[in-house]
């Protein structure tokens, strides 16, 4: 009889929680504390190049399977990690500059991993490229007052859920900021109502963020 797999891809940091073993060849082995470190420094070493990284893992499932959901995603058989070459689109780093020139600040918010984001942010002049980014696990972990001080002294915000970028904006504009946020997700859609302008994208952008926004870029 044929086999049901469930295959899982994401966050390499977050799959590598839901995994306790890992595929070797074709072997299937213990994964160890050690080997999880191993893992994590490969992942970092990516990312210090500025690779968007994704990790890849799956697990035999029973044959009368009909559905699977997020509750499934656990006792996980680590494959592996891929690094996926992303780089900025022609200009952005221009339109960043005249952006700084007309006296706005950019700020970067991206569910990449915080050493990719910081590196990508330091080419395009968001952040300065060494300084680490902010996590949404970090963020999550503060309170109103700590929270307020990282959207004024932080310029890229990594890792981050939907939660996170509507109190970012929210912060922003509780100390009299003006607040421009473009997004094209569904999980940008409340960052994107609270803004004072909520900019999506017309082409790749989501019904959602677009019924949730002021203005929507046609091209």
């Amino acid at each position: 009889p044929s086999e049901l797999m469930m295959f899982t891809k994401g966050a390499p940091d977050v799959l590598l929680g839901r995994c306790d073993r890992e595929r070797v060849g074709d072997q299937i082995v213990e994964l160890t504390d050690e080997r999880r470190q191993s893992i994590v420094a490969t992942v970092d070493h990516l990312a210090d190049q500025a690779l968007r990284t994704l990790g890849v893992a799956y697990r035999p499932m029973a044959p009368d399977v009909s559905t699977i959901d997020i509750d499934a995603e656990h006792g996980l058989i680590h494959l592996g990690i891929v690094g996926i070459v992303d780089p900025p689109r022609d200009g952005v780093a221009a339109a960043i500059d005249e952006a700084h020139e007309a006296g706005i600040r950019v700020i970067m918010i991206t569910g990449d991993h915080p050493r990719t984001a910081t590196r990508i942010g330091g080419q395009l002049g968001i952040g300065d490229g060494s300084t680490d980014a902010v996590t949404g696990r970090e963020l999550s972990a503060m309170d109103d007052s700590q929270f307020g001080a990282a959207t004024e002294t932080s310029d890229v915000f990594a890792r981050v859920a939907p939660e996170h970028k509507l109190r970012i904006v929210e912060q922003l504009q509780r100390r009299g900021q003006v607040v421009a946020m473009t997004g094209d997700g569904v999980n940008d859609a409340p960052a994107l109502k609270q803004a004072d302008i909520g900019v999506a994208m017309g082409i790749n952008g989501t019904e959602v963020s677009k019924d949730a926004s002021d203005m929507i870029l046609a091209d």
